[in-house]
């Protein structure tokens, strides 16, 4: 009997886990999320990705991806790539601004592989990350770099 109820245990588990993974895919996105599709591969995205964001006069502060550290354990899966994106000046405004709201730099740009070899780009504008923090002076600096976000993943997926 205890295997069974094991059994039923494990089964219950994985249907939970199931229906929780599609239940969060179909949730809407945050205020403000943007996204585009590219005809780029991922490889080259990413790389068109890194020369906007230096054309535009921004940072590549961080980048982490799931799928290179996969590869590097020798398991292959789509690529992901987040790109965390700022520069030194508006951290500063941001801090003067609401010291809280540091939790939200750097802004992150998320490149998925998709099935058909084209790549998706997801972003927040930086209005809508930095709203909740209700200061006239951070809403008027996330203004200024709504547009450089946008030229940046625009340019970048030629859209």
């Amino acid at each position: 009997m205890k295997i069974l109820f094991s059994s039923l245990g494990t089964f219950a588990t994985a249907l939970m886990l199931v229906s929780h993974a599609a239940f969060a895919q179909s949730l809407p996105a945050y205020p403000g999320t943007n996204s585009v599709t590219s005809r780029y591969a991922f490889d080259v995205l990413a790389g068109r990705l890194e020369k906007s964001i230096e054309s535009n006069k921004m940072g590549l502060v961080a980048q982490a991806s799931a799928s290179r550290g996969a590869a590097a354990r020798g398991v292959k899966i789509r690529g992901n790539l987040v790109l965390m994106v700022f520069r030194n000046d508006y951290a500063v405004r941001m801090l003067a601004a609401s010291v809280p709201a540091g939790i939200e730099a750097p802004i992150r740009i998320y490149l998925v592989e998709e099935a058909d070899g084209k790549t998706s780009v997801t972003w927040r504008s930086p209005s809508a990350v930095f709203a909740p923090y209700g200061s006239a002076e951070l809403n008027a600096m996330a203004r200024e770099l709504d547009p450089v976000f946008e030229k940046i993943v625009r340019e970048a997926a030629d859209r």
